[in-house]
């Protein structure tokens, strides 16, 4: 399947304007670059009911999250999808993914409730997943004071957000705290291993291959084995009995193959898993909102996945 003209006509235009790469800017200016990016692509004027800045006490100090209602949400408890925002664990935050987060309580009908997990190289893995495993926790045991149906609780991020969704439905096995639902977007799912997407799309297809090599290596200690399931969870043993499962995928996204090999391991393991491959897309492509009508798409048909797994929890 072909590159769809519009992605090939963003990329074009970004080649052509010289940019520094993220290892040869300052930290502060690559993260403000990001920022600047997806305030410029990301959705405009979504509404919502109500948005609440929220504090999650934690051992290492406190997280920041946001919460998000949909229009005439009502005093009910909720369903809730929290959600972890891409960006390599070095870039993202609240704000950047604030659109998104609206579009999905605003098309998916249910809470949202956005996490800013520490990032690198400030804090090194398992920085960002301690924090995960605390902001599930906190929700799921606030339920009530929240708003918050425990048993209809979803997590999800894109990208390096999905790598975190991932490890953290497999950290939580033996907690008692549970997961009704798993939304991965453009999921990282294996560090160690050779696949062919990232060799046929690793340069100048949105996300470089070298752009993942050095997120990977300000996130994660050299002495870490990036094999180990805690870190890659494609390599883990077992299977049975994590959430279903909306994996979000694009044809021509690095990431691909092992997003795939990850969603062929859940349906083997018995999961029920939905694969929405994008072929003709890149990675992330859903945060070109004002650039492309897929972008629109893809956000709400994961949004209705996770609506409807939370309706059956």
């Amino acid at each position: 399947m072909p590159l769809d003209p519009l992605v090939k006509a963003f990329l074009d235009q970004a080649a052509a304007m010289p940019r520094l790469k993220p290892w040869e800017m300052p930290l502060g200016a690559s993260r403000k670059s990001f920022a600047g990016l997806m305030k410029l692509v990301g959705p405009k004027d979504v509404p919502v009911g109500k948005i609440e800045n929220l504090k999650i006490p934690a051992q290492q100090g406190v997280i920041r999250a946001r919460s998000y209602a949909p229009v005439a949400a009502g005093s009910a408890a909720m369903p809730v999808l929290i959600y972890f925002h891409g960006g390599g664990f070095v870039v993202g935050d609240l704000d950047t993914h604030d659109g998104l987060c609206r579009l999905l309580t605003h098309e998916g009908g249910f809470r949202v409730i956005a996490v800013e997990y520490r990032l690198a190289p400030e804090h090194k893995w398992p920085a960002p997943l301690d924090d995960a495993i605390a902001a599930l926790t906190w929700v799921f045991e606030n339920a009530t004071a929240l708003g918050v149906d425990a048993g209809r609780i979803a997590v999800g991020g894109d990208s390096a957000g999905g790598l975190l969704t991932a490890c953290l439905t497999q950290a939580i096995r033996k907690s008692g705290i549970t997961a009704a639902f798993q939304l991965l977007l453009f999921p990282a799912t294996d560090l160690a291993g050779h696949f062919a997407s990232m060799e046929k799309f690793g340069v100048g297809y949105f996300m470089d291959r070298q752009t993942i090599e050095w997120n990977n290596d300000q996130v994660f200690p050299k002495d870490a084995d990036r094999s180990s399931p805690n870190i890659s969870p494609l390599r883990a043993k077992d299977f049975v009995g994590l959430p279903p499962a909306y994996i979000l995928l694009g044809g021509y996204d690095p990431l691909h193959d092992e997003g795939l090999a990850y969603a062929q391991k859940l349906q083997q393991a018995g999961v029920k898993v939905t694969v929405a491959d994008y072929g003709e897309m890149v990675h992330c492509f859903i945060y070109l909102q004002t650039v492309l009508p897929q972008a629109h798409e893809a956000v709400a048909a994961a949004a209705r996945a996770v609506r409807d797994a939370l309706a059956e929890a």
